[in-house]
């Protein structure tokens, strides 16, 4: 059997840098799982305040950790908290007509919490002032819906009685 052939620089440079790739990949995926455990401490500290929200209103809000690269904390469509690049600081940020905005900063889990709960009370508040200006209304079911249900429903009694009526005089 030949003898291995004895590592050369090269050889060596790249195993070191394979084990600091590996290293650098585990870091990066603790980092990430430090991210999501923060905002599920977050989302956790939040259950009195969501379970607080007027049932009137609790189609407002749809609270939720997200996975992936950049785990979120939504608390709307529209709202959600992210880690800062310290991955320590809690960003809550909306996305609005002009792009997204930083509406608080917070390396507090408490502060955090109080930040969302005023974020929540506003759009609460939001929401009654546009339904006494009579600007949302309530979904309601509409005439033509009941009318385009039913020649929906005649439509599948007829076509299955044309597929029964075919088979029929297939058959024969």
């Amino acid at each position: 059997m030949p003898d291995p052939a004895p590592p050369t620089p090269l050889r060596l440079a790249l195993q070191d840098a394979r084990v600091e790739a590996a290293d650098r990949s585990a870091v990066i995926v603790e980092l990430r799982d430090a991210e999501a455990a923060r905002l599920a401490m977050l989302n956790d500290s939040l259950e009195a305040v969501f379970g607080d929200i007027p049932k009137a209103h609790t189609d407002l809000f749809d609270r939720g950790v997200s996975g992936g690269v950049n785990p979120r904390l939504w608390i709307d469509a529209i709202t959600h908290v992210a880690m800062g690049r310290d991955k320590r600081t809690y960003r809550l940020l909306t996305d609005t007509a002009n792009g997204r905005q930083i509406l608080e900063e917070s390396a507090d889990l408490a502060g955090m919490r109080d930040a969302i709960t005023r974020y929540v009370a506003r759009r609460i508040v939001q929401r009654e002032q546009a339904l006494s200006a009579g600007e949302i209304q309530v979904p309601r079911a509409k005439p033509g819906a009941w009318i385009a249900i039913g020649w929906l429903l005649l439509g599948i009694v007829l076509g299955a009685g044309g597929i029964v009526a075919l088979a029929w005089f297939a058959v024969r």
